[in-house]
């Protein structure tokens, strides 16, 4: 996808509908930064979001990766436009110990009704925790 400024009334109802889902406002999901058919979103270590080892739960690191996906796809769509997730295949590299994870989520293509997009998320000193193929489809 070409990367570019995000037009300023979709960067704007973007900007709200990250507000808008109340399962992120629970994890504490956040807006960083969005490309055309990229973004890029940050969630904080907290012990509410690790399992039973102290690492962060797989499923937290699973909805950053999904909301991320959906953001990217968003930066592209038409008011009117929906999507749900129809495939989400990630591999978890190491875990999340502490600090912030940064997910970075691109659309690698968009087709008429499938968009297939992708997904690292990487902690606060840059290295890899995770990958991610994920498929979309318009409703």
């Amino acid at each position: 996808m070409t990367e570019g400024s995000v037009p300023a009334e979709r960067l704007e109802r973007i900007e709200r509908a990250i507000e808008a889902v109340p399962y992120a406002q629970l994890l504490g999901i956040e807006l960083e930064k969005v490309l055309l058919g990229e973004a890029t979103l940050t969630l904080a270590f907290r012990p509410e979001l690790s399992q039973n080892h102290g690492v962060v739960h797989g499923g937290a690191i699973a909805s950053l990766i999904d909301t991320a996906t959906a953001f990217a796809i968003l930066t592209l769509l038409e008011p009117e436009e929906r999507v749900t997730t129809v495939d989400l295949t990630i591999s978890y590299l190491r875990p999340g110990l502490e600090g912030q994870m940064r997910a970075t989520a691109r659309v690698l293509r968009q087709g008429r009704r499938l968009i297939a997009t992708s997904a690292e998320v990487t902690n606060e000193g840059g290295t890899l925790l995770a990958t991610a193929l994920s498929t979309y489809i318009k409703l």
